[in-house]
């Protein structure tokens, strides 16, 4: 399967939680403009599958939106329902996971250990968000990568910022998962769209190297 982890090269994939249905279009057109081009809207706060269609609808064609926070078998189908793709959990179940692959979606499942992530792995997953990040040092982020196969994308997730990137990156990450030091909600959209480009920014010197 094409997965964006893929074609997109340092993907960032923007986490909003508490994303209303009513903020979606404003939210998603700045960071879309930003040039972010994955979109997680965690599930765990109410209105999170409206935002998802919403982002879908108007998302360019090179973009994937999906869900976060992803549980259950249930949750999958209600955001295959939305047309979400990707499916991103802050823990690693097979279950969740081999279904997921099975619709055809895009599975990141959260791990923090290398049991977790061969785990994962055997399940079908695309990508590894590691969670979280506090846990799952740039340190830790090199000796995963010294076993994990070659080519399986590590996202660390959790505590990201403009400023620890390069060194996860350094490290072996292949792209991050940013979630309150990019969006909160109520998050003034001049200073979204600041924020937003910074963090591309940092991409752009990441992708010099």
């Amino acid at each position: 399967m094409s997965t964006p982890f893929s074609s997109i090269k340092v993907p960032l994939v923007a986490i909003l939680r508490g994303l209303t249905s009513s903020d979606a279009a404003h939210v998603g057109k700045v960071l879309f403009e930003a040039g972010f081009r994955l979109l997680e809207v965690p599930l765990n706060r109410p209105g999170a599958i409206d935002a998802i269609r919403i982002l879908h609808d108007m998302m360019p064609p090179d973009a994937m939106v999906g869900g976060g926070t992803v549980m259950t078998l249930q949750d999958v189908d209600a955001i295959e329902d939305a047309k979400g793709r990707l499916i991103i959990s802050p823990h690693c179940d097979p279950e969740v996971i081999a279904y997921s692959v099975k619709r055809g979606l895009v599975s990141m499942p959260g791990v923090a250990t290398a049991t977790e992530a061969f785990r994962a792995l055997a399940a079908g997953a695309h990508g590894l968000k590691l969670f979280p990040a506090d846990m799952v040092t740039p340190a830790a982020v090199k000796s995963l990568r010294s076993v994990i196969p070659a080519g399986v994308p590590l996202f660390p997730v959790g505590g990201i910022h403009a400023g620890n990137m390069a060194p996860y990156y350094a490290a072996g990450a292949s792209g991050f998962g940013i979630g309150s030091q990019l969006y909160q909600p109520g998050v003034d959209l001049q200073a979204l769209r600041t924020t937003a480009d910074e963090f591309m920014a940092v991409r752009q010197k990441l992708l010099a190297q």
